[in-house]
């Protein structure tokens, strides 16, 4: 599909049959959701463009104002979910395409459960917890609606890390980071870590202050 498409462009799916997540975990998409996808054609190196991650949840964070959520309810998890009241609302996904160091598309997927949220039967043991935004607003929210308020969103987040770099964008997410300076547990492909989320570093790691010293971690799922 990327080769026939001119980014950038949203893709948006009324319904999603093998949706993926991180590691490529199954995504559950409830009936109601927004499934939408934003193509792009970088010109950064990959490991600066994979920061892009940031810049749609700070994207989506103020989707969310946009249509009517309050900012004391919103907060950005390391490193790719945005919670309302401490419950997963959105998940973000960046999947690319290139060879030789250098990207010829990178594409930006998004789910948020605007009417309802997945089945709890769905959710790993000690993973946060699902929450629409119809629960949150006590009302339903138009597809269109909310793909409006996120693209211009992102539009001009998008402008910011292009004119800027990503110093503006990860002083937007630290503001509302999820348990920043508090206890951590991130559990990467070999091992599990606890400590106390330091902050975020310019590439975008995770720093963990542990008994033994500072890590820093690339990847990784943290859990509350």
């Amino acid at each position: 599909m990327a080769a026939s498409c001119h980014a950038p462009v949203w893709i948006t799916a009324l319904r999603q049959t093998a949706g993926r997540g991180r590691r490529g975990r199954a995504w559950a998409s409830p009936e109601g959701a927004l499934a939408a996808t934003l193509l792009l054609k970088p010109e950064e190196p990959p490991e600066t463009a994979a920061l892009r991650s940031f810049v749609a949840a700070v994207a989506l964070a103020e989707a969310f104002q946009a249509v009517g959520v309050e900012p004391r309810a919103i907060s950005l998890k390391w490193p790719n979910d945005v919670l309302l009241y401490d419950c997963k609302a959105a998940g973000i996904l960046l999947e690319s395409a290139g060879q030789a160091g250098r990207l010829d598309h990178l594409a930006i997927g998004i789910g948020i459960n605007l009417a309802s949220a997945p089945d709890l039967a769905a959710v790993e043991a000690g993973a946060t917890l699902p929450i629409s935004l119809a629960e949150v607003l006590g009302r339903k929210l138009d597809r269109d609606d909310m793909l409006l308020a996120l693209a211009r969103a992102y539009a001009a987040r998008e402008a910011e890390f292009r004119a800027e770099g990503f110093a503006p964008i990860r002083e937007r997410w630290l503001s509302q980071a999820a348990r920043l300076g508090e206890p951590i547990r991130a559990r990467t492909a070999r091992e599990t870590f606890h400590g106390t989320f330091d902050t975020v570093d310019g590439t975008g790691h995770l720093l963990l202050r542990c008994s033994d010293g500072l890590h820093r971690i690339s990847a990784a799922d943290v859990f509350f």
